[in-house]
């Protein structure tokens, strides 16, 4: 904390590192037609052009947009989700910086829009894949529901993960057949080794240009060889066991974007120490056009 202190200890501060970190080859001037050198005004968040006087806007197309909270406040914010393993509320996130929980959920859902991968490199290698139900709790159910319908009500997640690599997990709108493959064609190469469960969802495997491999949990069989799902499961316990002990409760409609959060921290967990993960989390942020 310290150390952040040292490095933003303003809002000033956490402006020009905006600034650098939007335009590091410079800013060029519209008006000018080249890059030319910039000076902070003083009565607003944005730059002046020494020569036409155009004004930029660093915050602008970012996620601190049409924000009146201080940037120092939202560097905090970062530093503070990526400070933790298994995240922190809105609430703590509330008390810790003293605004509003309205603020603190806005800005939550803002700094978690930006940790969304899909868009990154296909899976390769041996991969495990699996599905997951993310709901109420069993015992919680009538007695005679247990069993029949245990997964009634709650929101189907498909997820892969490659041994020793990334993860990946994705909300599935309808738990059938061809929305949980849909991922795994999406994300996944040709031809690459997939390990999953006996499930009837993945029969169309080996069809769809995969390699397929499964393990028959219904037998109490979990490990055959190096064929299993273990690395996939300890990746559901990971974030189960996070939303109950942090959040205890999340609502399909943003469940996606916890599973988006606590995937970006698996995908750097060999990224050791809190500043690393706080240069991964600004890393992030991007000007949109």
């Amino acid at each position: 904390m310290m150390e952040f202190d040292r490095e933003f200890p303003d809002d000033a501060a956490c402006l020009e590192w905006l600034k650098n970190r939007i335009y590091p080859n410079g800013i060029r001037c519209p008006k000018c037609d080249k890059v030319t050198r910039h000076y902070r005004v003083v009565s607003r968040p944005s730059y002046s052009c020494q020569f036409c006087g155009h004004h930029v806007h660093p915050m602008r197309g970012t996620i601190f947009e049409d924000s009146a909270t201080s940037l120092k406040l939202w560097f905090h914010a970062i530093f503070l989700m990526a400070s933790t393993r298994c995240g922190i509320s809105a609430k703590q996130l509330e008390r810790e910086l003293g605004v509003t929980y309205k603020c603190a959920w806005r800005m939550f859902n803002r700094i978690r829009s930006m940790l969304d991968e899909t868009d990154g490199p296909k899976f390769r290698g041996e991969i495990e894949a699996d599905e997951s139900y993310y709901g109420g709790s069993e015992r919680n159910k009538h007695k005679n529901k247990r069993d029949a319908h245990r997964n009634m009500g709650k929101t189907s997640v498909a997820g892969m993960v490659e041994r020793g690599g990334r993860v990946s997990a994705t909300v599935l709108t309808m738990p059938w057949k061809g929305n949980i493959l849909a991922p795994i064609r999406q994300r996944v190469l040709p031809r690459t080794m997939i390990f999953t469960d006996e499930a009837h969802h993945f029969h169309d495997l080996r069809q769809m240009g995969f390699q397929h491999r499964r393990v028959n949990h219904t037998q109490g069989v979990y490990v055959d060889g190096d064929v299993h799902t273990n690395t996939l499961e300890g990746f559901w316990s990971l974030t189960k066991n996070g939303i109950r002990g942090v959040y205890h409760n999340v609502s399909a409609k943003y469940l996606q974007m916890y599973l988006n959060e606590y995937s970006f921290r698996y995908n750097r967990r060999k990224s050791l120490g809190k500043r690393n993960m706080f240069d991964a989390f600004t890393a992030r942020i991007v000007k949109k056009a």
